[in-house]
C-alpha cells in the first residue's frame, strides 16, 4: 500500500516558529488547487500500488474551498486506485472548524483531522502567533466528536519559554479528558530563518531551555503512558487502533507520492521534491511540466534512513531486515555496536530488534547518526 501527500501552500498567519513551506497571501489559492489538479494527473504513473492513505496538509488545508478540495480527491480517485477504506487526513487549524466545514469535509471523503491546537493557553497560542485562541482550541474538539468525526489526532508543543510543568500538564490532561485518541508532541524549534529565530537572536524573546525540553518530554511519556496510550514514534502517541497510518508509512519505508510545492515523494530507489516556490510551481505546471529534483538514492543512503527512521518507532530496528537487504556484516555490525546503548540502558533488544528505552529516546538521533554507515 501506498500514501499520496497534498502540500497546500497558504495560511492565514505566520507562526514565529514555522519554516514550512507557505504564503499568507491566499489570492493565489484558486490557480494553485488547478496546478495542484494537472500535476496529480502528470504523475499518475508514480506509484504502482493502491492508495491506502490520502493526507492534506501544508500551509492550512483546511483554508481551501470546498469544491478545491472535491476536484482534487476527484482527480485522485480518477488517476490511482484508492482502497475502501483509505484514511484521508485534513489538517485543520481550529479557528477553521465549523459544523458546515465538517460536513462538508465529511462528504468529500475526508475521515481523520489533525488539528493544530498546539496550546489550550491564550499567552502560549499568543507568544506563537497563532490565528487561533484558547477557546477556539477547546471548542473545535467538541465540535468535531459531535460532527461523528472521532479520528482525531492534535498537536502540542512543548519547552516554550512561557509553558510551565504545570501548564504543560494542563494541556496533556486537557487532551485526555476530551477523549482524543491521537496526540502528536514536538519540542519547540528554533528552525533558521524563522521569526523566533530572528527574534530570539534580537533578544526579544527568551530563547528554548533544552533542560525544560527534556523534562517536559520525559513527563509527558508517563503521563500518556499511565493514560493507555502508545507510545509508537518519537513524537506520536495513540490510543488502540488509532495510530496514524499515514505517518507510520513513513516511518517503515512504504512508498508515497507528494504533490503540491515543496512536496516530497518516496519510491523506494529514489527520493524526489517539488521546488518550494508558488510562482514558479504554478509556471511549470502551465508547461506540464513538475518542477522537482531527484535523488537516486544508493544502498548506503538507504540503510541509514532506515536507522534514522525505524529507532523512532515502536518496533525499532529489524536487525532480520538489515541481514535481507545490507547483508551479514553489517548487521552484525549493527549489533555490535549497539552494545554500549544496551548497557547504558538506552536500547534493548527484542525478538532480533534494536528499541529504544525511554531514556533512550531523549538521545534518538544522536543514537541513530552514532549507527550510520
Amino acid at each position: 500500500m501506498a500514501g499520496i501527500y497534498i502540500h497546500i501552500p497558504f495560511c492565514k498567519r505566520a507562526c514565529h516558529y514555522c519554516n514550512f513551506h507557505f504564503s499568507t497571501g491566499t489570492q493565489m489559492i484558486a490557480p494553485m488547487s488547478d496546478a495542484i489538479i494537472k500535476e496529480i494527473k502528470l504523475r499518475k504513473d508514480y506509484l504502482s500500488e493502491p492508495i491506502q492513505t490520502i493526507y492534506f496538509g501544508g500551509g492550512t488545508p483546511s483554508i481551501l474551498p470546498q469544491g478545491d478540495l472535491e476536484r482534487m480527491l476527484s482527480a485522485i480517485h480518477q488517476y490511482f486506485a484508492v482502497a475502501a477504506d483509505a484514511e484521508i487526513t485534513m489538517e485543520a487549524n481550529p479557528d477553521d472548524i465549523t459544523n458546515e466545514r465538517l460536513t462538508n469535509w465529511k462528504n468529500a471523503g475526508v475521515n481523520r483531522l489533525s488539528i493544530g491546537i498546539q496550546s489550550f493557553f491564550e499567552e502560549d497560542l499568543v507568544w506563537m502567533n497563532r490565528a487561533h485562541n484558547a477557546t477556539q482550541a477547546l471548542e473545535c474538539i467538541t465540535i468535531a466528536q459531535a460532527c461523528g468525526i472521532t479520528n482525531i489526532t492534535i498537536d502540542l508543543i512543548y519547552g516554550t519559554p512561557t509553558l510551565t510543568d504545570e501548564k504543560w500538564q494542563a494541556n496533556v490532561a486537557r487532551a485526555i479528558e476530551l477523549g482524543v485518541p491521537h496526540l502528536s508532541c514536538y519540542a519547540l524549534t528554533v528552525e533558521p530563518k524563522t521569526a523566533l529565530e530572528t527574534m530570539i537572536a534580537q533578544h526579544k524573546l527568551e530563547d528554548v531551555d533544552p533542560e525544560k525540553q527534556g523534562r517536559h518530554f520525559e513527563l509527558l511519556m508517563q503521563w500518556l503512558s499511565d493514560a493507555g496510550y502508545e507510545h509508537y514514534e518519537i513524537s506520536n502517541f495513540a490510543k488502540p487502533g488509532f495510530r496514524s497510518q499515514h505517518n507510520s508509512s513513513y516511518w517503515t519505508g512504504a512508498h508515497y507520492l507528494g504533490i503540491g510545492p515543496s512536496a516530497h515523494s518516496f519510491n523506494g530507489g529514489s527520493r524526489q521534491w517539488n521546488i518550494a516556490n508558488n510562482a514558479l510551481y504554478l509556471q511549470s505546471l502551465e508547461k506540464d511540466e513538475v518542477p522537482a529534483e531527484i535523488e537516486d538514492l544508493t544502498p548506503v543512503q538507504q540503510l541509514n534512513e532506515y536507522i534514522m527512521t525505524s529507532l523512532r518507532t515502536r518496533e525499532g530496528l529489524s536487525l532480520d531486515k538489515v541481514l535481507m537487504h545490507w547483508g551479514k556484516d553489517i548487521a552484525t555490525s549493527l549489533d555490535s555496536l549497539v552494545g554500549v546503548y544496551v548497557t547504558e540502558g538506552k536500547m534493548v533488544r527484542e525478538n532480533n530488534h534494536l528499541v529504544l528505552t525511554p531514556s533512550g529516546k531523549l538521545f534518538a538521533d544522536g543514537i541513530a547518526s552514532d549507527l550510520f554507515l
